[in-house]
């Protein structure tokens, strides 16, 4: 009833987290480095931590706790962001981490980190509460499980919970043979499945937008939306990880978890309580909604794209297959666009194109909302510009609402303005970051931020179809050059709708 309760505080993001260790498999890896430990410092900075707290570093490499703090330290002074770097802060929270090297596969590991634990509780009061983190390779997620469970850590003194970070499978199949083998030793309750584009402020921000608001839920359906458009866009290629992505591509690396989260939020029932099963549950039926597209319909409702060389401000880029790792004869998709239709009451008929691609012309992620026109067109074609609602998640974060305005002057001459919302300047606060938020969630147990195994495979279940037609249809790749918006047949796609895709 306690954790319910705080579940439904709404000044939840205030409150300091229980006395914890947190114990991260993958300690020596880019994103312990790059995010997990610079959040938790800046967590300690905010004196959000309970001063009865540690973290526990694991992997193959051999460290002291000593080299291990030193490797953090530069971490977290390289990659803190907005954040000054304390130096009487940093003595203290470095002697919260320890670290222990280890094979994951070898049994006393796990007795070498039960000890351990018992030693940090002893020492720092953690209360027995513990929080284990997989930040490695997905192969790796089973074998840890199952070395937990043997060695009884799934269980004792306080809590314990699992963070396990995406991708959840990489099928339907597999990602339901993953979450078999992770409940043989952690309930449901007990695993927090991260995806870190729930935990940024504008997507957190949609609930409020929709569900704080008495102006917007009222035309939030099939009536008044004519489509929406999700774009997850990256100007950089693969940076290094050509091996490691031409295993996933982008349907599987953006759409099929991050991007339909997203789109799950922007499209789900109200709630009935703001609480963490209340709110995923809608999360879960939304997904569940999504049309299945039969094998037949895969090519007319889905578009793969890889990047060719090209020539962009002066540079020489490589296309996918020149990238370092890369199979010269690769058919990993670097782009991918799908129109998802949602069978339900509110959304039929509307469609929702989520495009997510590499080495396009700009960074950026964005949700479009574009409502249809006015019943009876007074002033001829200058008034065929639809209103838009753009919600922005980054780089800058913010909401943009677009209609038409008269122009000053003698006659009627339309034009599009915007009604802007920025989170930088209107509330003159840092924006916390991602990690920032979905540590402390998990800290709490407040599950709402995180994907549950039902939302996992209902997303699968979209995509699936496919993902299987990819696996033999005849790509001629690269069909788009680098720095440019993705592949023509992502035109078509919206072309046969009637629709057009928008320049962000």
């Amino acid at each position: 009833m306690a954790e319910a309760n705080l579940l439904q505080d709404p000044l939840r993001f205030e409150r300091r987290v229980p006395p914890c260790a947190v114990v991260i498999f993958g300690a020596n890896g880019d994103l312990t480095k790059r995010k997990l430990i610079p959040a938790l410092y800046r967590l300690a900075y905010e004196r959000r931590l309970s001063p009865s707290f540690a973290v526990i570093g694991n992997s193959r490499t051999a460290m002291s706790d000593e080299d291990f703090r030193s490797k953090m330290r530069e971490s977290v002074e390289k990659f803190l962001e907005d954040s000054p770097f304390e130096e009487a802060l940093w003595e203290d929270f470095s002697k919260k981490l320890f670290y222990l090297a280890g094979d994951i596969s070898k049994d006393d590991l796990y007795q070498q980190l039960g000890a351990k634990l018992q030693e940090v509780s002893g020492t720092f009061q953690t209360q027995g509460n513990t929080l284990f983190y997989l930040s490695t390779q997905p192969s790796h997620y089973e074998p840890i499980v199952e070395g937990l469970g043997k060695a009884g850590l799934n269980k004792g003194a306080g809590w314990t919970r699992l963070v396990v970070e995406k991708p959840f499978g990489h099928s339907l199949s597999t990602a339901k043979t993953l979450n078999d083998n992770i409940q043989k030793v952690f309930p449901e309750s007990s695993v927090y499945r991260i995806d870190h584009y729930l935990g940024k402020e504008t997507v957190q921000n949609i609930l409020a937008f929709r569900f704080g608001n008495g102006i917007f839920e009222p035309v939030w359906n099939r009536r008044f939306i004519d489509h929406i458009q999700i774009t997850a866009a990256e100007s950089i290629g693969v940076e290094g990880r050509g091996g490691y992505y031409q295993e996933s591509g982008a349907l599987r690396d953006m759409i099929q978890n991050h991007l339909l989260q997203v789109m799950s939020t922007i499209a789900m029932e109200p709630p009935a309580t703001y609480e963490s099963n209340a709110v995923r549950d809608e999360r879960a039926k939304l997904l569940r909604s999504i049309r299945v597209p039969k094998p037949h319909e895969a090519p007319l409702v889905a578009v793969a794209g890889q990047y060719g060389p090209a020539k962009v401000g002066g540079e020489d880029l490589p296309g996918f297959r020149q990238e370092q790792g890369v199979d010269p004869q690769s058919r990993t998709d670097t782009y991918a666009a799908v129109t998802f239709w949602v069978d339900n009451w509110r959304w039929a008929g509307v469609p929702f194109y989520i495009r997510s691609g590499k080495r396009l012309p700009k960074r950026v992620s964005d949700i479009a909302v574009f409502f249809k026109q006015p019943p009876l067109n007074l002033f001829g074609d200058q008034s065929l510009r639809p209103n838009m609602l753009i919600v922005r998640i980054q780089p800058e974060e913010g909401i943009s609402l677009r209609f038409l305005s008269k122009q000053p002057g003698p006659g009627m001459q339309l034009r599009p303005v915007s009604m802007d919302f920025n989170y930088g300047s209107s509330f003159g606060m840092r924006t916390p970051t991602a990690y920032e938020t979905l540590l402390v969630d998990a800290m709490i147990g407040d599950a709402t931020l995180y994907t549950r195994q039902d939302m996992v495979e209902a997303s699968w279940r979209a995509v699936q179809p496919i993902l299987d037609h990819w696996e033999t249809a005849p790509f001629d790749f690269p069909n788009y050059d680098a720095g440019s918006w993705g592949p023509r047949d992502s035109d078509a796609m919206l072309a046969r709708n009637g629709h057009v895709w928008r320049i962000p």
